[in-house]
């Protein structure tokens, strides 16, 4: 019978995976990313401004997803007591840590389009993330 035989970098490459995996599908899908990067910019938003911002998501979905990232600590919810009653979301401290991930994503998509498009890379980028 043979034994399985650990390789040190074997070791350290899954030791690496594992907590990009984490990240991976706590910000998996095509709203998450969005979500975050619209209360970056905006600070606290109600929840139909949100809609609004960032188009093309149905409420449905962005409760959702808001409820997930609320789940993970990366954002807050908070209910005024108006009539009707009106709810906010805003980043934590912990959410905005994401801040830099997210603005080395966008860096690259802006570099990935400009290539596949045959355009050059606008001179000046926005700090927003």
């Amino acid at each position: 019978m043979k034994t399985l035989q650990t390789h040190p970098d074997k070791i350290k490459c899954v030791s690496e995976l594992l907590p990009t995996r984490d990240t991976l599908e706590l910000l998996s899908g095509k709203w998450k990313i969005l979500i975050i990067m619209v209360l970056a910019a905006k600070g606290r938003s109600r929840f139909m401004q949100m809609v609004h911002d960032i188009g093309r998501i149905t409420p449905k979905m962005l409760s959702k997803e808001l409820r997930d990232l609320e789940q993970n600590q990366l954002v807050t919810r908070t209910v005024q007591p108006t009539i009707p009653v009106t709810v906010e979301y805003e980043l934590t401290p912990y959410g905005h840590t994401l801040q830099p991930v997210i603005a080395a994503m966008r860096d690259w998509g802006i570099t990935h389009r400009a290539r596949m498009t045959g355009k050059a890379v606008p001179k000046t980028r926005k700090k927003a993330a």
